[in-house]
């Protein structure tokens, strides 16, 4: 799995990509992995922040010079990238509410959207799925890039055979807009896909304060979601039984940890012709 992060053959033209977001947190360590990824060519830098427009995006982040000016005409640079010969790719990471359209305007247009923006509703997905299928274009919707999460995810499924409660805690910076995290979801879903239910009550519970308790997603599976400054993005799953606590733990201290897994994605997602969901999926 390590090794299949690590490889990919460099392709005889370097791939175009687009980055979407490219002045957040995220998307200036995707720049900076980009740029500096022999197969790849980055050609466009979007942001939604009008005193960046203009600005090369190279010097923003830290890396020199690249000759690639920052915009906010999403659309256009699409259009621009849909010329090269070889095919494109849009790294998303943005926002809730514009993750979705960023998406369809990039498989309309031919790029291949690789996204890490979460809060996509599953009947969003699902259209989205059914729009790629359409197109025969790939798409990759990955809530975490992290290897660390995919290994903890395997270990939650393997303790879920043996543990019949457990909760997800989730914990990130207090600048991320949605709730819960799109990796905890995630981890619920795979949870659930076992095919038993979680938690059977006890007790009558009673919530004093509403949301006390958590979020109940699927299976009875709850999940409990914080926000501070000084987190990054961090995950809990916490299995109980009669006499012993198992606890899985993942902590994500610099954002250079997801760019293994964007670059891994920015060249699976031209062998696609469909929309995958999950870093599990391309391993």
């Amino acid at each position: 799995m390590l090794q299949a992060l690590g490889g990919g053959k460099v392709n005889q033209a370097p791939i175009p990509v687009v980055v979407n977001g490219a002045t957040g947190k995220m998307g200036r360590e995707v720049v900076k992995a980009v740029a500096q990824a022999a197969d790849m060519n980055l050609m466009g830098a979007i942001s939604r922040s009008p005193e960046n427009v203009g600005k090369d995006v190279g010097e923003l982040v830290g890396v020199g010079q690249l000759e690639v000016p920052i915009t906010d005409q999403l659309e256009s640079m699409l259009a621009f990238v849909a010329q090269e010969r070889q095919p494109g790719v849009m790294v998303d990471f943005t926002h809730p509410s514009k993750v979705y359209d960023n998406i369809r305007s990039a498989i309309a247009y031919g790029i291949r959207p690789v996204v890490g923006t979460t809060g996509l509703s599953s009947a969003q997905i699902q259209n989205l799925s059914e729009f790629a299928d359409k197109a025969s274009t790939g798409c990759l919707i990955i809530p975490n890039f992290s290897i660390g999460i995919v290994l903890l995810q395997q270990a939650a499924i393997q303790a879920s055979e043996y543990f019949d409660h457990v909760e997800i805690i989730e914990l990130h910076h207090n600048q991320k807009a949605d709730a819960p995290s799109g990796t905890a979801i995630q981890t619920a879903e795979m949870l659930a896909e076992m095919g038993k239910t979680y938690n059977s009550p006890v007790v009558e519970e009673t919530e004093k304060l509403p949301g006390a308790r958590g979020s109940q997603a699927f299976e009875g599976i709850r999940i409990h979601s914080v926000r501070l400054p000084g987190l990054i993005a961090h995950q809990e799953v916490i299995f109980g039984a009669p006499g012993q606590i198992y606890t899985l733990r993942h902590d994500t201290s610099d954002r250079t940890c997801y760019m293994t897994g964007v670059l891994l994605a920015i060249r699976k997602v031209l062998q696609l012709k469909s929309l995958v969901y999950g870093l599990d999926k391309i391993l």
